[in-house]
C-alpha cells in the first residue's frame, strides 16, 4: 500500500514540527491514539485503535524518526502490532514555509497482515486515507489555538504604557489549549462516510437515501 499526500497548516513552520515532535499532541489529534511517549532518541511507542470494516481493535506501534533535519524534515520506520494483525511501514514528510502559513508533503509505503489484510486491499487504502486526514484536520486544530495564543501573548508584550513612569508588561501565561479529539464513533462514521463516497458510485446515493428512509418509517409503524 502507497500513501502519499500534502496539507497546510494554518501555522508557521516551527510550531507545526513542535507538534511533530510532541507526542502528548500526536497522541490528542490522531484518531484512536493514546499512550504515545518518548522511549529513546527520536522514538516512540503508543497505541492506536483501529477499526476497518469488521475487523477492530489495538495496535502497539513503534515509531523510529531517521535523517531529522529541524525543523524541515525527517524520514519513519514504523512497526505497529496487535490482534488485528501487524502493519510495517515507511515514509517521510517535508516541511516547507509559506508566510504564516506551512506545507506538508508526505509519503511512504505500507504492508498489512492478519485479520486487518482480509478486508480488501480498497477497503485498507481507503480507511488509511480517511484517518490520515482526520489526523491532520485534528493537528491543524490544535495548531490554530497554539497560533491564537501566540499573537495574544505577543499583543499583550507589545502593548504600549502610558504615564509618567515607564513599567515592563509582561503577558500572563496563556492556558494550555485543550484539543478535544473526536470519539470512536466520530472516527468510525467517518470512516465508513469516506469509504462508501470512494467505492458507492454518486449516482446510486439517492437510492441510498431513499432506502434508508423507508427503513426508518417502516420501524417507525412496527415499534
Amino acid at each position: 500500500m502507497d500513501i502519499r499526500g500534502e496539507y497546510t497548516f494554518d501555522a508557521p513552520q516551527d510550531l507545526v514540527w513542535q507538534a511533530l515532535q510532541d507526542p502528548d499532541v500526536l497522541s490528542n489529534a490522531m484518531p484512536g491514539g493514546e499512550g504515545f511517549a518518548e522511549v529513546g532518541e527520536n522514538e516512540f511507542e503508543g497505541n492506536l485503535k483501529i477499526k476497518v470494516g469488521p475487523v477492530q481493535g489495538v495496535f502497539k506501534g513503534n515509531i523510529k524518526l531517521l535523517d531529522v533535519v529541524p525543523p524541515e524534515s525527517y524520514q519513519m520506520e514504523v512497526d505497529g502490532k496487535g490482534a488485528p494483525g501487524f502493519v510495517k511501514a515507511t515514509g517521510g514528510l517535508k516541511l516547507t514555509p509559506q508566510g504564516d502559513k506551512t506545507h506538508m508533503a508526505y509519503e511512504g509505503s505500507a504492508q498489512v497482515g492478519g485479520r486487518i489484510a482480509s478486508v480488501g486491499q480498497r477497503l485498507v487504502d481507503t480507511s488509511a486515507k480517511s484517518i490520515i486526514r482526520q489526523s491532520l484536520e485534528g493537528l491543524n486544530d490544535y495548531l490554530k489555538v497554539q497560533v491564537a495564543q501566540r499573537a495574544a501573548t505577543t499583543a499583550a508584550v507589545e502593548a504600549p504604557v502610558t504615564g509618567e513612569a515607564v513599567v515592563e508588561e509582561t503577558a500572563a501565561p496563556a492556558p494550555v489549549p485543550t484539543y478535544k479529539p473526536p470519539s470512536q464513533t466520530q472516527v468510525a462514521l467517518n470512516v465508513a462516510k469516506d469509504v462508501a463516497n470512494d467505492i458507492v458510485p454518486a449516482k446510486y446515493w439517492p437510492y441510498i437515501i431513499g432506502l434508508v428512509v423507508v427503513l426508518i418509517i417502516l420501524l417507525i409503524v412496527i415499534f
